[in-house]
């Protein structure tokens, strides 16, 4: 977004009235071209400044009057954020952690810089999410087999401090009693159980450059606990209610991570409402967060699972931003 080109903003200050008037935006303070028109007592002479060099020349040349400045300055950026970024912006800065190390999605670009622990979510060469495209076309292979998917699966709802999430009881160490869907890989069939799913807002992935409201991934590990697949759903508000969020217990919030609801539910019910993966996208990838291992494969339903105005609401106001920045495509393999 652009701001006019004609743009003044008025601000008291102990020095008199400070006139900003910016010609454009840049990355850096929110324009790229400013000039600052003191009005008061004192005869002085607008300043052509420009980023990076704003800050500095304001304290060199009026240091009676800076703070005020650098604070109206602050205000200045925030003020005219677009209206369409501020809906998950105050959730940015509240970090997730594992293994004790802390991280956000604000710097999700960055994470191989916080710990060794995270070195491939820098250099992997499978990194996830990745931008999808209705031109691409649809996978051929690996279609999913889900047999051994309608099962009424007891668990415990959450909230994974991002959004609303549920993980499926089982005896320890032992997997294959889960719901569980094959899938051809290098020539044999390997099945797949579900542990859990969670829910991040706005979607990981991209269609056509475009993300959904939110996207809920089912996450699948082999028989020794490795998470090895993950069913991507994008979720959006529709005309009608969802059967699958109809039958759960309402979406318990981020702001309450210790609470905790038990359920019980099939999630073939979920897998239906996108046509049972009959067309769908698949690649290599990784987990979404740190540590972003590689060796997962992803199916991402072409249908989108749509909800009613309200549930779409109820999951949202249980969300934080959690959505990593879109990966390039290097190793992916899309639909190979």
């Amino acid at each position: 977004m652009s701001l006019p080109v004609a743009s003044h903003l008025y601000l008291l200050s102990p020095g008199g009235i400070l006139t900003f008037f910016c010609q454009s935006r840049s990355q850096l303070l929110g324009w790229s071209a400013c000039y600052l028109l003191i009005l008061s007592t004192k005869p002085t002479k607008p300043l052509g400044l420009r980023p990076p060099a704003l800050l500095s020349s304001l304290f060199t040349s009026h240091t009676m009057i800076c703070n005020t400045i650098v604070i109206s300055s602050v205000l200045i950026t925030s003020a005219l954020a677009c209206a369409e970024h501020n809906y998950h912006s105050a959730g940015r800065k509240r970090a997730g952690e594992t293994n004790g190390i802390t991280w956000d999605y604000d710097l999700s670009h960055d994470w191989g810089r916080l710990s060794p622990e995270f070195a491939t979510c820098q250099h992997g060469t499978m990194q996830a999410p990745i931008p999808l495209r209705v031109d691409q076309g649809l996978a051929y292979n690996h279609l999913p087999n889900f047999a051994g998917y309608d099962i009424n699966a007891a668990g415990t709802m959450s909230n994974w401090g991002f959004g609303p999430a549920m993980n499926y009881a089982r005896a320890e160490g032992n997997f294959t009693s889960l719901p569980s869907f094959s899938f051809e890989e290098n020539g044999k069939n390997e099945s797949v159980f579900l542990i859990g799913w969670h829910i991040h807002a706005p979607s990981d992935h991209t269609v056509d450059g475009v993300h959904s409201k939110a996207e809920m991934h089912l996450v699948h590990a082999d028989t020794a606990g490795t998470p090895r697949a993950v069913l991507s759903i994008r979720i959006a508000p529709g005309n009608s209610a969802s059967a699958w969020f109809s039958q759960i217990p309402p979406p318990i919030s981020f702001r309450d991570v210790n609470k905790t609801v038990e359920a019980s539910m099939s999630p073939m019910m979920a897998v239906k409402e996108v046509a049972n993966f009959s067309e769908f996208w698949t690649y290599r990838g990784s987990l979404t967060t740190p540590p972003c291992n590689e060796g997962l494969r992803f199916f991402v339903a072409r249908q989108v699972l749509y909800t009613s105005v309200d549930q779409m609401r109820r999951i949202l106001d249980a969300s934080k931003f959690s959505s990593r920045q879109i990966q390039e495509v290097w190793q992916h393999q899309i639909n190979v």
